[in-house]
């Protein structure tokens, strides 16, 4: 992969699980759609649609933009099939699926009944995506990569990975295995506000819910934390490893620990504290903006 390519997504970006249109009303979608139009207007380089978005939404989402690089953050390849995907994402126009790069992950076995040999499903729909009528090549797809044998097929099968819920250190170890030339993308989640307690307090009402998922808590235990650490929505080390926690200023900081530990992009999950993640945060989208200026 080139630095050219990597200036597609940015330094920032924004990665929300709110931006679904098809899971609301109408005005949800005017909510979305007035949300769409400033982060466009705010310079971030990519925007992450989370939480299982559907090929529909993410067509309807880089439709609605303009200038922003649009990623799934992820699609799961157990609910959407390979070739329905490859069709719609070239059912695009031209110029906006330049735009338009597919995330993919085999999601966590809790959630998904049939799941099995995630590896080798992975290898199987790149495949399809190669073999379909219109591919979704390499330099269109990222993945959802934690281990060495994904972030390994990452940069051999895809532009490179895409982490959610990992350390800096982590970042430094994905680096390693990726080479220097593929893209390194994680999530990290921020809780912005001045009250420590409160955003403790947040971010453990978000955690708690991943520290559900085997896939997750395996990775934390390589990475050298314990079961202890998994307790009452995670122990406070644990936290301020996987959390951006407090001022606009600190989340800064906390970026830069990513990227000096080789990331290429770092995409931003904002909360508020006290806020459940339901809403659109866009003050705080608006607050992160002007924290980081040009380095966006």
């Amino acid at each position: 992969m080139t630095s050219e390519t990597h200036k597609d997504f940015g330094r920032i970006g924004i990665w929300s699980g709110a931006l679904h249109p098809s899971r609301t009303d109408d005005a949800g979608r005017a909510a979305i759609a007035e949300a769409l139009a400033e982060l466009d207007e705010l310079g971030y380089g990519t925007l992450w649609l989370g939480s299982s978005p559907s090929p529909e939404d993410a067509a309807e989402i880089v439709t609605a933009t303009r200038r922003i690089t649009v990623a799934t953050g992820i699609l799961s390849i157990w609910n959407h099939d390979a070739a329905q995907v490859a069709a719609r994402i070239a059912a695009l126009d031209p110029a906006d699926r330049e735009r338009f790069v597919l995330g993919l992950g085999v999601s966590h076995g809790p959630l998904v009944p049939r799941y099995a040999k995630p590896y080798s499903a992975m290898v199987a729909y790149l495949d399809e995506l190669d073999a379909a009528a219109e591919p979704v090549g390499s330099g269109r797809r990222v993945l959802a990569a934690l281990g060495p044998r994904m972030l390994k097929l990452a940069a051999e099968r895809a532009l490179g990975a895409h982490p959610y819920l990992v350390t800096a250190e982590h970042t430094a170890e994905a680096r390693t295995a990726l080479g220097s030339g593929a893209l390194l993308a994680p999530e990290l989640t921020v809780v912005l506000g001045t009250d420590l307690d409160l955003a403790r307090t947040t971010a453990r009402g978000v955690l708690s819910r991943y520290l559900q998922l085997p896939n997750y808590t395996d990775n934390l235990l390589r990475l050298g934390f314990t079961e202890d650490d998994f307790g009452g929505g995670g122990s406070a080390r644990l936290l301020d490893a996987l959390f951006a926690l407090g001022d606009a200023g600190r989340v800064k900081e906390r970026a830069g620990e990513y990227f000096a530990a080789g990331a290429d992009h770092v995409a931003l999950q904002v909360y508020t504290a006290g806020d459940d993640g339901s809403a659109l945060p866009r003050a705080a989208w608006r607050e992160l903006a002007e924290a980081f200026g040009d380095e966006l």
